[in-house]
């Protein structure tokens, strides 16, 4: 590996971690610098452009939505000015189920679509990839019981985390890339065309 590829691996590296801190910190305005202008985010409840992502965060935040990321590991696939990085992350989201307050932990991996543009690396698209998660109640007292017809209607990687989100306003997706499903085929394939030469 020369130079180049290192510095280049230490910035994506950089810029992930960035997301994740800036983000949950309410950083907005260093946020935002790790997109590019036509950045995009999916996740459970929200796909569009960046620049919208920030201003629903920012609305989520101002209500009291606790949404937290820690991250693992990544691994960075990378070709001339472009890469794919995958990362282990947790989601934790924390809210009222059904009057108690409950905490969800979701396990899975950001997948993630940079480019090097004018000497600077960005995030294009940003896909998370929800491997498996729960449900519990903070006071560990308190005895939840769950719609498990509402439960089950969710993909099995996040089906806690979309009852949560649905519980407080939400709407979620349902067809988000999983450990394993035709949906993370399809980004594995998207992810292998945009490394691939032009």
């Amino acid at each position: 590996m020369n130079d180049s590829h290192l510095l280049d691996r230490l910035a994506i590296r950089d810029l992930v971690e960035n997301w994740a801190v800036w983000r949950d910190a309410g950083d907005w305005e260093r946020f935002a610098t790790v997109w590019h202008e036509d950045g995009w985010m999916s996740a459970t409840w929200f796909q569009g452009s960046a620049t919208d992502f920030i201003r629903v965060t920012q609305e989520g935040w101002a209500k009291g939505v606790s949404i937290l990321h820690f991250l693992g590991g990544t691994s960075i696939d990378l070709t001339d000015t472009r890469a794919i990085a995958q990362t282990k992350m947790t989601i934790s989201q924390r809210g009222p189920v059904h009057g108690i307050e409950c905490d969800v932990v979701c396990t899975g991996r950001f997948y993630d679509f940079l480019e090097k543009r004018s000497g600077k690396w960005g995030l294009v698209r940003r896909q998370p990839i929800y491997e498996k998660d729960r449900i519990d109640p903070v006071d560990p007292a308190a005895v939840l019981k769950l719609d498990q017809d509402k439960l089950a209607q969710y993909p099995v990687g996040y089906r806690h985390l979309a009852y949560i989100q649905e519980e407080i306003g939400y709407r979620v997706k349902r067809d988000m890339p999983g450990l394993r499903n035709a949906e993370v085929e399809t980004l594995y394939a998207e992810g292998r065309a945009w490394l691939a030469p032009a």
